[in-house]
């Protein structure tokens, strides 16, 4: 007889269906995973640690290079959790800009997951329907950042600044004619929030085009029905937030159950799954495209009609006006003085966590009085849910753990650090 016995696979790092540099050691038996090791540090940047080095208001930029498709979510959490150790709070109108672009943030990242995910399981056309949209979104990270990724926008005290009055424009090019330039910049001739409105108003009809592809297609359920199944208790034991406890029928969600900014004035809902596999939560995420949407609408409406502030007023974590720092020395020292040496926080400890795309993301603050933080740590939800790869795979498919990668919605960047 010959001697049957489990082999090793590598998946990853370099495999398509990975996201990101995630190498998994795969037991088999036959084709059946008897085991799943996820080898994790190949991308770690040491994000922390840099951040002990810097002032404050000098590790903003990083953030958005952890989780590098929800970007202005990150800079959100270690924005608050500067702003707890300072004692300021944002101007109202700040707040808004703040919810609205979170939320716009959770479309550009469930589209992108929503893409990848139906890439990796064989279903090419919703991946360009998606980034037809994302296109879009980027464009009004830009417009107020003048960064369609990494913005470092958002600052403890507030925003970077206001909503611009007008949208960059298409130009007459060799690759775009006269007539073609004039659809393209159809809804690019009011504001920001013109151009967002008829967005919000367009893309309702675009999440129908996604459900019509997938939602009830046999293929994908066959796919994500009863894969990567987690039951609600082991889901809250496994430490999962975001959709990946919610797909497990758990309604938890920070924005309702400790809302920060302005999340209590907001009417929205919060989507859950019941069966706890791939396809419930893949209905979550796409019913929160929806909810996201609901939001934007709402602060958009707000933003109209209340003009004001984006940022406090105090010179010694905010910089002057450009114009006034020009011509008036105080205010070039106070200008200088922030941008080399930063700011000193009162000593102290904050945990600042907002409901980041992929679930709970937190940023715990030790201040020693000085410039630079004593301690950060970030506690990203990726980390947790990587974690229980070994769990949901045990028993299914080798072609079943892409599927199961791909509902994890992992990004490298905070998984890694």
């Amino acid at each position: 007889m010959a001697e049957i016995r489990n082999y090793t696979l590598n998946f990853g790092p370099q495999h398509p269906s990975a996201h990101g540099v995630l190498r998994l050691v795969l037991e088999l038996d036959g084709e059946v995973v008897e085991r799943a090791d996820p080898h994790i540090g190949l991308l770690h940047r040491a994000t922390e640690k840099l951040a002990e080095t810097k002032p404050f208001n000098q590790s903003i930029g990083y953030m958005d290079r952890l989780d590098y498709v929800s970007m202005m979510c990150n800079e959100h959490a270690y924005v608050m959790a500067i702003e707890k150790l300072l004692g300021v709070e944002p101007p109202l109108r700040a707040q808004y800009i703040r919810v609205m672009f979170d939320e716009v943030t959770r479309v550009l990242n469930h589209l992108l997951w929503l893409g990848a995910h139906a890439l990796d399981i064989g279903a090419m056309t919703v991946f360009l329907y998606c980034f037809r949209e994302r296109e879009d979104l980027l464009d009004c990270y830009e417009a107020v950042s003048g960064a369609r990724m990494h913005a470092t926008y958002y600052r403890p005290g507030g925003v970077y600044r206001d909503l611009p009055n007008e949208m960059p424009k298409y130009e007459v090019s060799p690759r775009h004619n006269a007539r073609e330039v004039e659809k393209l910049n159809e809804h690019r001739q009011g504001s920001l929030l013109d151009f967002l409105e008829a967005f919000t108003q367009r893309f309702p009809g675009y999440i129908d085009e996604y459900e019509t592809l997938l939602t009830d297609n046999r293929i994908w359920k066959q796919r994500t029905v009863g894969i990567g199944v987690v039951s609600p208790e082991r889901a809250f034991q496994l430490g999962f937030t975001g959709p990946m406890l919610r797909g497990s029928g758990i309604a938890w969600d920070l924005r309702k159950k400790q809302p920060y900014e302005v999340y209590d004035q907001l009417d929205f809902d919060i989507p859950v799954g019941v069966n706890g596999d791939c396809y419930d939560r893949y209905l979550v995420r796409v019913e929160e495209l929806r909810q996201s949407n609901r939001i934007i609408r709402q602060c958009i409406k707000w933003l109209r009609e209340n003009p004001g502030p984006v940022m406090v007023s105090d010179n010694k974590i905010v910089p002057p006006p450009r114009e006034t720092m020009k011509g008036d020395m105080e205010s070039l020292i106070h200008h200088f003085k922030l941008f080399t040496e930063g700011y000193c926080v009162p000593a102290g400890e904050a945990y600042a966590a907002v409901e980041h795309p992929k679930g709970e993301f937190g940023i715990y603050l030790i201040s020693d009085g000085a410039n630079k933080p004593y301690r950060m740590k970030v506690r990203a939800p990726g980390f947790a849910h990587i974690a229980a790869t070994d769990e949901m795979s045990r028993g299914h498919m080798i072609a079943d753990v892409v599927a199961i990668i791909g509902t994890q919605d992992i990004v490298f960047g905070e998984v890694d650090r």
